[in-house]
């Protein structure tokens, strides 16, 4: 399961293009519309409008083997714990050995920018951005695959 924190997710069609190759299905989780797809093989879940609602309705659901793809890096910790698989739309990749000073330098920049100290603008994202993306999706897939294979297997 690819669980997409989709609110401003800049890379929705990559991760569509990518779990059709891998049979593997999508759940888009936003606080506002979402563009209706056919596919059976995706979702999309309406949470409300509530502080970290689709952040909370995705860490409640990620499991061990799940694939998360989100830019916040609190719910990418959220996710981590549970051994979900986990990529920023950048194709940056958090896991257990980044995640603390990921998590460390999001709340310093948070710090700086509440005293005023940096303005906190986001690099424009980029060509290179959506191919590295493709890249660390691609091999998340084929991991999530094995690692539930393994788990099928022991049972």
């Amino acid at each position: 399961m690819i669980y997409v924190d989709a609110d401003a997710c800049p890379v929705k069609p990559e991760i569509i293009k990518v779990a059709e190759r891998h049979a593997l299905p999508v759940t888009f989780v936003a606080n506002s519309g979402l563009r209706p797809s056919r596919d059976p093989m995706i979702k999309n879940v309406i949470v409300s409008g509530a502080f970290d609602a689709a952040d909370d309705w995705i860490a409640e659901r990620a499991s061990a083997g799940d694939i998360v793809v989100t830019a916040d890096v609190p719910l990418a910790e959220r996710c981590v714990s549970t051994g979900a698989l986990v990529t920023g739309p950048t194709g940056r990749l958090f896991d257990t050995a980044n995640i603390g000073m990921a998590r460390a330098m999001r709340d310093l920049g948070q710090h700086l920018r509440e005293t005023g100290e940096s303005k906190g603008y986001n690099a424009a994202f980029t060509p290179r951005d959506r191919s590295a993306f493709l890249q660390t999706m691609e091999r998340l897939c084929r991991q999530a695959k094995s690692i539930k294979t393994s788990d099928t297997d022991q049972t």
